[in-house]
């Protein structure tokens, strides 16, 4: 195995730190939460994953921090997501691949609509404000 320079290591570390940071809650109101539990990582749960973060670093959002979690108990619409917005409910999308998790930061993130054809699970409409 070839060495690495101190150069080399300091910017591994520094791209480590970057990606590290999307993941750091404090200070973040828009949370994005993957199901990655066995049947979510068979469904494709890791390519919507490092879509949202592709997406959320494409877009320089500062706000918006990405979790995992385990299953969702949704296992028949998986890769399924939890998504939190300040201002608006928490909506649970399902069938999310690499291009719908990119249309969730674009719609529901960037511009506050949410991603109808994949929602799973909302507040029932006499519940939201």
């Amino acid at each position: 195995m070839a060495k690495m320079t101190l150069e080399e290591l300091r910017k591994l570390r520094s791209s480590q730190k970057s990606e590290m940071e999307r993941r750091d809650v404090d200070g973040k109101e828009t949370h994005i939460i993957v199901g990655m539990g066995t049947c979510g990582i068979a469904a494709g749960a890791k390519m919507a994953l490092d879509s949202f973060l592709d997406a959320i670093k494409a877009n320089d959002l500062k706000d918006v921090v990405v979790k995992q979690t385990g299953c969702m108990g949704l296992c028949y619409s998986e890769p399924t997501v939890e998504v939190k917005v300040p201002g608006m409910p928490d909506v649970i999308y399902g069938n999310v691949d690499a291009a719908v998790a990119k249309e969730i930061v674009e719609k529901h993130i960037i511009h506050k609509k949410m991603v109808e054809n994949h929602i799973q699970d909302k507040p029932a409409g006499d519940i939201i404000k």
